[in-house]
């Protein structure tokens, strides 16, 4: 009896060889935009770059495509995009720790003033004066997946005291619907929430007005979960803070307001990109397509909007 051999596609070296070393998995390099390899035809599973140009077309071109496994996290770009019989499967697990570590030094970075530490340096003014502190600050997560975790671990080691919020209660979680209550209670949000029609927006003008003055807000999910508009209208007033790893539209195009917004720390959308990245995916992406070869699930599956 021969052995039944599954074809990935894959988009990297890192890909052939991480992939390459599973049983029964045969792993083919493509690039996106040129002709799809001849084993194309046999492929069962489609590993798309990070961030790449839309790359959904490719799925027409795969008659025996039963999987699309990422390489992130965010899945928005996909859901609802996909024929009824191929599966799709995030790298949850893989970005976690290092995209809250980019939480930890935002909110570092402006309770500490190293921006205007950073300016009077540039300046040569010696400008010593008192900051903020992480410590002893209350701290809202809302999404309690593996970033919600990660960050909530590493803001304890900074002595912040922390809430996670999930769209259900649970032991250790608050629910969703205690949100308006729990707002004016922290000095820092958090948003780590996947993008969904139940999250787009979520962050309205009455969401940030019921912030205490001063707080932060950070987001490190998707740029739509936030109302540019109403956030631009509390920055510009100075009532509230922000650090911004995404934003809405993004990228953020030349001479939008938010370039020059007082009181935000932006970045462009770099939380995850940091070295040992797509060693870390390739993991979870391994387990993910191990257990397809094997004839189970992907454990990351997206079932409905997440």
């Amino acid at each position: 009896m021969c052995a039944v051999t599954t074809t990935v596609l894959v988009p990297d070296e890192q890909g052939l060889v991480t992939l390459g070393a599973l049983d029964g998995v045969r792993a083919v390099r493509y690039a996106a935009g040129a002709d799809l390899p001849p084993e194309a035809a046999d492929a069962e599973v489609l590993v798309p770059d990070f961030l790449a140009a839309d790359q959904a077309a490719l799925v027409a071109a795969l008659p025996r495509l039963k999987l699309v496994q990422l390489l992130t996290t965010g899945a928005d770009a996909w859901i609802g995009r996909l024929p009824d019989h191929v599966m799709l499967s995030t790298c949850r697990g893989a970005h976690g720790g290092s995209s809250a570590e980019w939480v930890v030094g935002a909110l570092l970075t402006v309770y500490r003033d190293l921006v205007g530490f950073a300016d009077a340096q540039r300046a040569g003014r010696w400008t010593t004066h008192v900051t903020e502190t992480l410590q002893g600050k209350q701290v809202l997560v809302i999404g309690a997946g593996d970033l919600g975790r990660q960050l909530e671990r590493r803001l304890l080691a900074f002595d912040a005291e922390v809430t996670l919020v999930a769209t259900s209660a649970r032991p250790g979680v608050r629910a969703l619907a205690e949100l308006p209550a729990l707002l004016p209670e922290h000095d820092a949000v958090v948003l780590v929430v996947p993008h969904t029609p139940a999250t787009r927006g979520m962050v309205d003008a009455g969401f940030l007005a019921r912030m205490p003055d001063g707080a932060v807000l950070v987001n490190v999910a998707r740029g739509p979960v936030v109302d540019t508009g109403a956030l631009l209208a509390e920055l510009t007033s100075g009532r509230l803070r922000a650090a911004l790893d995404v934003t809405d539209p993004e990228p953020l195009p030349e001479g939008h307001p938010l370039w020059s917004a007082p009181g935000l720390l932006l970045t462009p959308h770099v939380a995850g990109s940091c070295t040992g990245h797509r060693e870390r995916a390739y993991r979870v992406v391994a387990e993910q397509v191990a257990r397809f070869a094997a004839g189970d699930k992907p454990e990351n599956l997206v079932q409905g909007d997440y």
